[in-house]
């Protein structure tokens, strides 16, 4: 039985809607989740749910600008910069970091798209490595926003008249829509995308230039795991076939820039599109990965007992 709550959370003076899935019972580990651009916890009703029963509970945020976190049309998209994106996220993560680690169940940190480059570039900060890094055990990237696919890659002059006006006009409003054809594979889906009024696909000058710097960093290896940093474990899934962000991106930054990470793995969803929570029905072996990864390391971390010994029993 896996049960859903609904709740707001303050950052900094803006009041943000999140919801849980919790298991029934005390749960094995968290999952703290980061939804990409134009998009909100809502699309994941099959995805997290799968996860809760297993024993991870999952707790998640609209992002500022996003989903039921938009009160207004002038909300809409409005992000703030990239330290302002940060701060949110580490804000969100920290109450649920256990002051002890062996006290409380394991934390796990999972992005999206756009939310999959923001948590990369969150676990890769040095401001972070201490109060938030070290203390979370492992860190998901799905189909993480590290560059452009051809097929959305914009031009340069856009990009460039995109950032010259961001710093002119941060708060304007630009629609940026991605077609659902270029999502998923799943027909019902690519129906819902066009039917979900909480996908307003708009993003502000400001925010969509944080985004192509963050991309761009990434890109070129500029923010990468760090040298005896806190960044523990490592796990990223990419569709070959997205054609949203690029495979090809993702993978050469996990053979260039991830040699830091000691625990690190890459899974290629071979002919799989974008959104491997909602690909079709193949996404229930997305859902089963993500679960047997988080629940390997819980084990993992668990006391074993001297050859000759029973565990230890926890009433």
């Amino acid at each position: 039985m896996v049960a859903e709550q609904e709740g707001t959370f303050e950052a900094n003076g803006h009041s943000l809607y999140t919801k849980s899935w919790l298991p029934d019972g005390p749960p094995k580990a968290k999952l703290i989740f980061i939804h990409g651009f134009s998009d909100h916890l809502g699309r994941y009703s099959n995805f997290f749910p799968q996860l809760a029963s297993r024993g991870i509970a999952v707790h998640g945020l609209d992002q500022r600008g996003w989903g039921r976190s938009v009160r207004k049309p002038g909300d809409r998209g409005h992000t703030g910069p990239t330290t302002q994106v940060l701060a949110d996220m580490a804000a969100f993560i920290t109450p649920h970091l256990p002051a002890d680690p062996a006290a409380g169940p394991p934390v796990f940190v999972m992005g999206h798209s756009m939310g999959g480059g923001q948590v990369l570039t969150l676990a890769c900060h040095p401001d972070y490595q201490e109060s938030v890094v070290r203390r979370v055990r492992g860190w998901l990237l799905e189909s993480p926003f590290i560059s452009f696919s051809p097929e959305e890659q914009p031009s340069a002059l856009k990009v460039f008249a995109g950032r010259l006006a961001g710093m002119l006009l941060p708060r304007h409003q630009l629609k940026h829509e991605i077609k659902p054809e270029h999502l998923t594979r799943d027909p019902e889906v690519r129906k819902s995308l066009v039917e979900d009024e909480l996908m307003h696909n708009t993003g502000t000058l400001e925010g969509l230039a944080g985004l192509l710097d963050r991309t761009a960093a990434l890109a070129k290896g500029e923010v990468r795991p760090l040298e005896g940093g806190a960044l523990r474990s490592l796990w990223v899934g990419h569709g070959t076939e997205d054609k949203t962000t690029w495979f090809e991106a993702s993978k050469r930054y996990f053979d260039k820039f991830t040699g830091a990470v000691a625990d690190r793995e890459f899974k290629a969803y071979e002919g799989w599109y974008h959104q491997l929570h909602a690909d079709g029905p193949d996404s229930e072996e997305f859902y089963r990965d993500v679960g047997d990864w988080i629940l390997k390391r819980c084990n993992e971390d668990q006391p074993q007992a001297k050859p000759g010994e029973r565990p230890e029993s926890k009433l």
